[in-house]
């Protein structure tokens, strides 16, 4: 297989492929490759993915590339507002933890380093 980002594409489109994996088989070669990857490898996936059709990756593989890697970059606050608008946008469900990660980024923004 070819990557977290072939896996990504072929869960938005199986058949264009022709694999012959089933829905399932698919998803779970996705999660594990989603979880032994880098925070890097994670957000280049999201966004090619989000460039190419931002309504494309199941809310279910998007939400989890995003909680691993926000958990890989604890201190990134760019990648927690990108999070938190992504969660916004499939909301209201995830309104709360949005803004709780929209917290997270202004409090790193605003905490001296040293």
């Amino acid at each position: 297989m070819g990557g977290l980002l072939d896996l990504a594409r072929l869960l938005v489109a199986p058949t264009a492929e022709g694999r012959g994996a089933s829905e399932g088989e698919l998803q779970s070669e996705f999660v594990e490759e989603l979880t032994f990857s880098s925070a890097d490898e994670i957000v280049g996936m999201l966004r090619t993915m989000l460039e190419e059709d931002w309504m494309a990756l199941p809310p279910w593989a998007r939400n989890l590339a995003f909680r691993l890697a926000c958990l890989q970059r604890p201190g990134d606050a760019e990648l927690l507002r990108v999070a938190a608008a992504d969660l916004r946008a499939f909301g209201p469900d995830w309104n709360d933890i949005a803004e709780e990660l929209l917290r997270e980024a202004e409090r790193i923004e605003l905490t001296p380093e040293g």
